[in-house]
């Protein structure tokens, strides 16, 4: 099952992704699916019809709970050591933006990543969840870009400029419940050009670890995020690219970059 939020110019509407790529339509249901039952309205939409656009699947009420340093390749690249526990940090929800919405470098970066990321969706209140409860708490999984300004990271003592400025978080372009996230291809594309070509399985701490030990620390509320890291690979983005991240049995998620004069 896929579910994906959109709007055809009104108000922002959930629906199920039915259908093979390039064909897909949109079953629309009932409410927010993070909250209430999937109920189908009876209406369907084709995916490709004029004044259909794709949102990010859920826009946190609350917060973006970064994990960084999550890849040991990754953490190899950068020249840093692993850390002994999830390394994390917050994001805006102004952060978020969806499929298609430009990434917008701001005037005081030069040097911008991508960095390509699954993303955990929180289900239920969860605080202090076991390890072996975590993955019930999850509602489901998206992709996700954790656009990072790297020269404002190496500057700042913590990185709240660097990863947290507007459309530095794109997420999409739907959320899969219910998915096994042990061993999945995540990828990033520059302008076609394979830029990362990791595994979840690489990942050093792994989801149901990351929920469980940030639950200690925050209560996760419904549509929380967690980004579980991302593989080696990272590198800069530029005005006029297009970034693809890709996270096997979910999707691609593209998006431009910008530089506004």
């Amino acid at each position: 099952m896929r579910i994906a939020r959109f709007t055809t110019g009104d108000d922002p509407r959930y629906a199920l992704v039915d259908g093979e790529a390039g064909s897909e339509q949109l079953v629309v249901i009932t409410g927010d699916p993070i909250y209430t039952p999937v109920q189908p309205t009876g209406e369907r939409i084709p995916l490709d019809d004029d004044g259909v656009r794709l949102l990010a699947p859920v826009i946190p009420r609350s917060k973006i709970v970064g994990v960084g340093r999550n890849y040991a390749a990754h953490v190899a690249e950068m020249g840093n050591e692993l850390p002994s526990a999830p390394l994390l940090f917050l994001k805006p929800n102004t952060s978020v933006i969806g499929p298609d919405d430009p990434i917008v470098l701001p005037d005081w970066t030069e040097d911008v990543h991508h960095e390509a990321e699954l993303a955990v969706v929180i289900g239920k209140v969860t605080k202090n969840v076991t390890l072996e409860r975590a993955l019930d708490q999850v509602f489901g999984y998206t992709v996700a870009n954790d656009v990072t300004a790297r020269d404002a990271q190496r500057a700042d003592p913590q990185w709240t400029r660097a990863k947290g400025f507007d459309t530095s978080c794109p997420i999409g372009p739907w959320i899969v419940p219910g998915l096994d996230v042990a061993d999945l291809a995540v990828r990033a594309r520059v302008n076609g050009e394979l830029r990362q070509d990791g595994s979840t399985s690489q990942m050093v701490f792994d989801v149901a670890y990351l929920v469980s030990y940030v639950s200690e620390i925050f209560t996760l509320l419904p549509g929380d995020v967690i980004l579980t890291g991302t593989p080696a690979g990272v590198g800069p983005i530029v005005d006029r690219d297009i970034v693809e991240v890709e996270v096997e049995d979910i999707g691609t998620l593209r998006n431009p970059v910008i530089r506004r004069a």
